[in-house]
């Protein structure tokens, strides 16, 4: 099969929404400025580098003084020059640089705008039993053993105005008050009771307990994981010893609505709002930053109440649709997840979307990995992974620390320019106020184990980090061996090919090849518990890793971390629920669906104009786990989805 020309997308990624409208328009003034000197120019662009829902992610917990430095850190850098950011990205990865390279449609592409707003690309998570996660309720269960009656104004009167006042910074964390202490003026337990009642109440961030000091007794309101409330801060494994009704499930069930963030940054906020560690918290699947997101997560001992004051302190998150129940949620539980997309201004005509959305609907799209899965810089992760299997520590020790042309951040730029001319770790360490980076880890390895012995260094990486480098090699293996298997044999099941019989690959044998389609069809991550196809696409897998050095006949590495089993993947994927409509628009500001947040909100959809300057295309279908979304945009636009190539047409766009 031919590869079909492309035709590319705008990618439009401003900071934030309706905060930085003016924004736009000064860069754009900013570009048209550079233009008439005879510049380049483009738009900068925030890069997420997402690991995909199959890998497991390890959460770091952050220093609250180090996650401030590198959230003003990161700011300033991007209040940079637009024009430096697009000349940086020409040093990226193209799709064709990671083997992306075939279409299955026979429609002519066109373009359009993806994320102009972060609101355009809403996922919502499919849960086990096939159900659709969304925020639709913001009440609290109603606990049976621990309910009060609605409190009265007579019950608020117990606190003091300075009461409340303390209450409140407490809540807030505006002061260093780990507790605040309440005196019981009249000693009674039904007294006592009442001002329990009050500050849960009206505080519900707040734990109460009863204390007697010097004979008198003492109501202290405290967060519940404060270090100096309790012994120590409990974890998942050593759970918190407060009262916890005996009918409640353990874990609080809740639905996560979060904007622009990414999974593992809401967990992180969430702890430290909370006091507690994050490692109590679980999840069945990571979800993209850029993009509105709604999924499940699970919090041990935690109650709904404390979660649902987190609505009033938190921007860009909404907490609901809690319960009670008595498990936890683990990676890879989910059944997938369905895509709301608006692609805005776009060119093809009507009956070009028809087809290219029948297409989608029908065929579906190539199974590739996203190029989200190999970095944005001049050294793809790929690279890094090989020499990891290769066993060639040294080039894995320069991949990551040697100075490279791309988009970086310049204290990364400082500190790989220090490791260039010193080779001392603690030279280049010095130059990097942001140490929970992979740099700074491997640095802080080589000081601790010195440059001899890089293995132990580079182990001081979190485990999932390190195996994401092994995970990029074997996608940029599949992701060429798809594309041959394409290009030698088209959309159809032929003799050799593999196919699952339960969790077992087998070969199809000629005589069964009428029983089989293209969908049915699988190839194999290099490893070594898997087999491959009995034709020249096997022969091609053996002939790609003898380039790179490896055999693919002895894939197990001394560090058993690094040992590949290898897995079955579809080459093919075919969305469910697939579903689109074209709408005219004037502002490109404007949303152009309702969230979940805008219904419970009751926020209406703007009225549309029928007749507008633009016109764009809502999108909504539904993946299986571990499957890319933008694959699929890229087989109804026919499009490039690197930053490199969306960061160029950007810049022809904005001017």
């Amino acid at each position: 099969m031919e590869t079909v020309e492309t035709n590319s997308v705008s990618l439009k990624r401003p900071r934030s929404e309706d905060d930085v409208a003016n924004a736009d328009e000064i860069k754009r003034q900013k570009i048209l400025e550079k233009s008439k000197t005879g510049n380049d120019s483009g738009q900068s662009i925030e890069t997420v580098t997402q690991q995909p829902e199959d890998m497991k992610n390890e959460i770091i917990p952050n220093e609250e003084s180090e996650e401030q430095e590198e959230e003003e850190l990161e700011d300033s850098d991007e209040d940079g020059d637009p024009e430096s950011f697009a000349d940086m990205m020409k040093h990226g990865l193209t799709e064709r640089d990671v083997g992306i390279t075939k279409f299955v449609s026979s429609h002519k592409g066109f373009s359009g705008i993806l994320k102009e707003r972060y609101s355009d690309f809403v996922v919502h998570e499919i849960g086990k039993d096939g159900r659709v996660s969304h925020l639709d309720d913001f009440s609290v269960p109603v606990d049976d053993e621990v309910n009060f009656e609605d409190p009265s104004e007579e019950t608020f009167a117990v606190l003091s105005d300075e009461d409340k006042q303390r209450l409140e910074e407490l809540q807030l964390f505006k002061n260093k008050e780990t507790s605040v202490a309440i005196e019981v003026i009249e000693d009674t337990k039904e007294k006592r009771t009442v001002i329990h009642q009050a500050v849960k109440s009206l505080f519900p961030g707040l734990e109460t307990k009863t204390e007697d000091r010097d004979g008198k007794k003492y109501i202290i309101a405290y967060h519940a994981a404060g270090k100096k409330a309790l012994a120590k801060v409990r974890t998942a494994t050593d759970p918190r010893k407060h009262s916890w009704p005996k009918s409640r499930g353990s874990y609080c069930h809740f639905v996560l609505y979060k904007e622009n963030k990414d999974t593992m940054d809401a967990i992180n906020v969430l702890s430290k709002f909370l006091r507690v560690k994050p490692n109590i918290f679980s999840y069945m699947g990571t979800k993209d930053k850029r993009a509105i997101t709604v999924q499940e997560i699970a919090v041990l001992r935690i109650t709904a109440q404390r979660l649902a004051h987190l609505n009033k302190c938190l921007m860009n998150f909404k907490l609901g649709n809690f319960s009670y129940k008595n498990h936890p949620l683990k990676l890879g539980e989910l059944q997938g997840n369905h895509f709301t997309v608006v692609l805005r201004n776009i060119t093809g005509t009507d009956d070009q979307i028809e087809q290219a959305m029948h297409s989608l609907r029908e065929i579906g799209f190539i199974n590739y990995y996203g190029m989200q899965r190999f970095g944005t810089t001049a050294v793809p992760t790929y690279q890094i992974g090989r020499a990891i299997l290769q066993n060639n520590w040294s080039e894995v020790m320069d991949l990551i620390l040697k100075p490279r042309p791309g988009a970086e951040k310049g204290y990364l730029v400082k500190c790989r320019e220090e490791w260039a001319k010193t080779k001392d770790p603690a030279a280049a360490l010095k130059k990097l106020p942001v140490k929970r980076c992979v740099e700074g880890q491997l640095l802080r390895g080589l000081l601790k184990y010195g440059m001899k012995n890089i293995i132990s260094a580079f182990g001081i990486i979190p485990r999932n980090n390190r195996l994401m480098y092994i995970h990029s090699y074997q996608s940029y293996v599949w992701n060429n061996m798809v594309s041959k298997r394409i290009e030698e044999y088209g959309l159809r099941a032929v003799p050799g090919d593999l196919i699952l019989k339960g969790a077992t690959a087998v070969h199809i044998e000629e005589g069964d090849v009428d029983n089989y389609t293209i969908h049915d069809v699988v190839m194999p991550l290099p490893g070594f518990d898997v087999i491959y196809p009995k034709h020249k696409i096997g022969e091609a897998y053996k002939e790609m890793l003898v380039a790179d050095n490896l055999d693919i006949n002895n894939m197990r590495h001394k560090i058993r971390d690094y040992s590949l089993s290898g897995a079955y993947r579809k080459i093919i994927i075919r969305p469910q629920n697939v579903n689109w409509e074209v709408v005219a628009y004037d502002d490109p500001k404007i949303p152009l669906f309702t969230t979940d947040l805008d219904k419970l909100e009751g926020k209406p959809l703007p009225v549309l104009p029928t007749d507008g300057k633009f016109r764009a295309l809502k999108m909504e279908f539904s993946l299986p786990p571990s499957t890319y979304a933008t694959m699929a945009i890229r087989e109804v636009l026919k499009m490039d989805t690197s930053i490199k190539n969306q960061t160029q047409l950007n810049t022809t766009w904005l001017r």
